[in-house]
């Protein structure tokens, strides 16, 4: 069977891009039950080796077991997001238990925990360099808060625990994406009133996607958030809105309702058995927040403010309703609506006017030159490295010294893709034995049209998840496990936030932005208007974005999450920290699937803000330098990106700004400054 599964030989493909051509979904199963045996096989001999523990013999030979598995898994994990559909849903059903399993056999190995727990009282005496003496903290404290100093008892228990939410995780995720793909608001020529021509072609390509006549939204955010700036039917804007907000809070199969008091306990369970009180300080111990407290005082420094800039922004919301006509209160399925007014009358400023300026093809572009002035990069397109859609483009990336890595583009929403906008890996840069170099894709969800027009919020996703893609095309480290992305979760964003301040520079708007039609440059008045706005509608933002990661943090320190009514739950919350009646908050709990199709981001929604702490001062550094492609901050800020996990994540933020971060540049730079 092996010479028969191309996920089991050799690839020969242009850089080891995996042979997309060639895999089947079949293959997946049997390529799965070899990696994880030959892992285990490895694991074995590092616990069975006779000789005393050496970083060589245990930490380096951890660091080159599984890389199988991980080939393996990665190609799966990526094509069950990017490309999805029933067999590889089927596949992920059935393999998220055993993976777990089998993750926690390693973890709880008590020979292989023996070895790292000798080495790690040792550590002071075994000359290790920095990048390895990291290695082996880290790798210490993640086996140990994986359960591997319990008692068998609880080890047994800790593997239930982590089979039984691999199971939930992927129901969690599975079921939003039913509800996505099942939805679709059909519209007749007489329902567009208010649409421009961007979203009308966005509605026509995805009803003949489903085999509809005419025009369809559905609950693609690239297409129901312009649908709900735009339409001027509010009946059809609350019907689309209540779907958008309704997505796994439908009773029957894929209700994701149930879901949620299960995955908070067995989280609070497994924290409880490694002494902590509450999930929220378990993951917050392994964060540079450190405490729940801490994260706390970051969004209620900023939820007061956003408030009181809210209700700012809501009054002159509803003095245009007014001079409109409409009498009644405002709801959520409003807001965007008469924001756009709001914005086109005191900034005289439309979005359909700036939208043809925006073209994909062109901010791709601008996304690679931005880097190239940056830090020296280059991106040459490769039709001959496979890919696993039509959609997505392949890149190679160099640099002065040669090649750099691959990089994979795929943009376009699909009924089967996975929502939202991301950055992902196919294969992580290390130089363990050999120079590996990277793969790595950014998935965005914009709607397919010809051309693909952005709003400047998707510009900024699209900067957003490349500088993700930055942050693993420059790693350069030694050992796989601290490659690229591999870092504390309140600071990975912190690459992708600051890359998003390129896109609103004049100079990058006026040589990217171009007139679909015409070519013609984005005019400096409306640049001009663009970037006086930038405060705009800033309350809102911040208060939808802020009252998710405190419901977030509010969930995981609850004391019997098994109890929980996730409905009056979020309601009863909502109302005690004055959740304006007028926003919805960004993620309802039912399709958080930051918190639940996953464990990496629970307990943990508000790193984006943390990491805007960091990005909103970081990019001053460019500012007192008068230039913001000066070459030795980007020198510094590479440093900082290719270090990985190499260092402390605060020594790594210091050593690039020179002094630690504050708060005042991010209070600006959402203009929640009140005097």
């Amino acid at each position: 069977m092996t010479q028969d599964n191309p996920l089991l030989v050799p690839w020969t493909t242009p850089f080891g891009v995996p042979p997309f051509d060639l895999i089947r979904p079949e293959h997946f199963a049997p390529a799965f039950d070899q990696a994880m045996a030959e892992h285990l096989a490895e694991i074995a001999a590092i616990g069975g080796n006779r000789e005393p523990a050496t970083f060589a013999n245990t930490v380096e030979a951890m660091e080159r077991s599984g890389r199988s598995l991980e080939r393996v898994g990665a190609v799966f994990h990526n094509l069950s997001s990017s490309l999805g559909g029933e067999a590889l849903e089927e596949i992920d059903r059935e393999m998220s238990p055993r993976l777990a399993q089998h993750g926690m056999r390693v973890s709880l190995d008590p020979a292989l925990f023996r070895r790292v727990a000798t080495l790690h009282r040792q550590r002071e005496t075994l000359g290790l360099a920095e990048d390895e003496m990291r290695l082996l903290d880290r790798m210490h404290l993640n086996l140990v808060r994986s359960g591997a100093a319990l008692g068998e008892i609880e080890k047994a228990r800790m593997t239930e625990i982590s089979e039984r939410l691999a199971v939930l995780h992927t129901a969690f995720g599975q079921n939003v994406l039913q509800d996505e793909k099942a939805w679709a608001l059909p519209l007749a020529e007489s329902d567009l009133n208010g649409l421009p021509d961007f979203v009308r072609a966005g509605a026509r390509q995805a009803a003949a996607e489903r085999g509809l006549d005419g025009y369809a939204i559905t609950l693609s955010r690239s297409l129901i958030e312009p649908f709900l700036t735009f339409s001027a039917r509010r009946d059809l804007r609350q019907t689309a809105y209540e779907a958008w907000i309704a997505r796994g809070m439908h009773a029957g199969p894929h209700d994701n309702r149930p879901l949620i008091p299960e995955i908070l306990a067995l989280r609070a369970e497994r924290a409880k058995l490694l002494g902590y009180p509450s999930f929220a300080a378990f993951r917050l111990a392994d964060s540079m927040a450190a405490t729940p407290d801490a994260a706390r005082g970051l969004l209620d420094e900023v939820w007061g403010p956003a408030k009181h800039k809210a209700a700012v922004e809501r009054d002159r919301l509803l003095a245009v309703a007014r001079a409109e006509g409409f009498n009644g209160a405002l709801a959520a399925w409003d807001w965007r609506y008469y924001a756009e007014k709001v914005r086109r009358a005191d900034y005289d400023l439309d979005e359909t006017e700036m939208k043809p300026y925006f073209v994909l093809e062109t901010l791709q572009r601008a996304v690679f030159d931005t880097a190239t002035r940056l830090f020296g990069l280059t991106f040459t397109p490769r039709p001959d490295i496979p890919v696993y859609h039509p959609d997505v483009r392949a890149y190679e990336v160099r640099d002065a010294g040669g090649h750099v890595g691959v990089f994979l583009a795929d943009h376009y929403a699909r009924p089967d893709k996975r929502s939202g906008a991301w950055m992902s890996s196919f294969r992580d840069q290390e130089a363990l034995d050999d120079a590996v170099s990277p793969i790595i894709v950014n998935n965005n969800n914009f709607a397919k049209s010809q051309p693909t027009l952005l709003s400047f919020d998707d510009a900024e996703t699209l900067f957003h998840e490349f500088g993700h893609a930055l942050h693993g095309l420059l790693s350069r480290v030694r050992y796989p496990s601290q490659s690229g992305t591999s870092v504390r979760r309140d600071f990975v964003e912190l690459p992708s936030q600051i890359y998003e301040h390129w896109i609103a520079l004049p100079e990058t708007l006026r040589a990217y932005a171009r007139h679909h039609d015409t070519g013609a440059p984005l005019p400096d008045a409306l640049i001009d208007r663009l970037l006086a706005a930038q405060g705009f509608n800033q309350g809102f933002g911040t208060v939808e974005y802020t009252a998710a990661a405190l419901i977030d943090m509010a969930l995981h320190s609850h004391p019997a999450p098994q109890t929980i009514d996730i409905v009056a739950f979020e309601r009863s919350f909502l109302e005690s920290i004055g959740m304006p009646a007028e926003i919805g908050i960004r993620h309802r709990p039912a399709h958080f699937q930051h918190l639940f199709a996953g464990g990496g981001y629970a307990a943990g929604y508000y790193s984006y803000l943390w990491s805007e702490v960091l990005d909103a001062d970081g990019f001053e550094a460019f500012k007192e330098a008068g230039d913001p492609f000066d070459a030795a901050t980007a020198a510094r800020l590479r440093v900082l990106l290719s270090a990985g996990d190499t260092r402390d994540p605060m020594a790594l933020y210091v050593a690039f700004r020179g002094r630690p971060p504050g708060t005042a540049a991010l209070l600006r730079s959402r203009d929640l400054v009140t005097v």
